[in-house]
């Protein structure tokens, strides 16, 4: 069950990767819980609703997210993905480029699917 729980989640933030990518908002509002906080490179706070506006309004714009490595670990119906990546596109119509680290904290809804209930993400040298 384990492997099984560990792939689901490894499932789920490729899953949201491509969102970010292509800008899919119906997979973001999907996948990010109604409560999220999210802390970003900056340090600022950052909710679901905010989230979702700067990809609908074309403030954060991802061009380009590389993979270099993701694992999870899980506890009953909380879990946490570790992602570290490239990550470019344009944020505030500025255009940027860095090497992050998310660390992605999921629980399970109701329905069983997981959803993102806190991230927090760091550049990385």
């Amino acid at each position: 069950m384990t492997d099984d729980v560990l792939a689901e989640l490894l499932a789920a933030d490729r899953r949201l990767q491509a969102a970010q990518r292509t800008g899919d908002l119906a997979a973001l509002d999907e996948l990010l819980d109604d409560r999220l906080i999210a802390i970003g490179p900056e340090g600022g706070e950052h909710t679901k609703d905010e989230d979702l506006s700067a990809y609908r309004d074309g403030t954060s714009v991802i061009t380009s997210l590389v993979e270099e490595s993701l694992h999870a670990l899980h506890s009953g119906d909380a879990g946490v993905t570790f992602f570290l990546g490239t990550v470019a596109g344009t944020y505030a119509g500025g255009a940027f480029s860095a090497r992050l680290r998310y660390t992605r904290t999921w629980v399970r809804d109701s329905a069983g699917q997981w959803r993102i209930l806190a991230a927090h993400i760091a550049p990385v040298s």
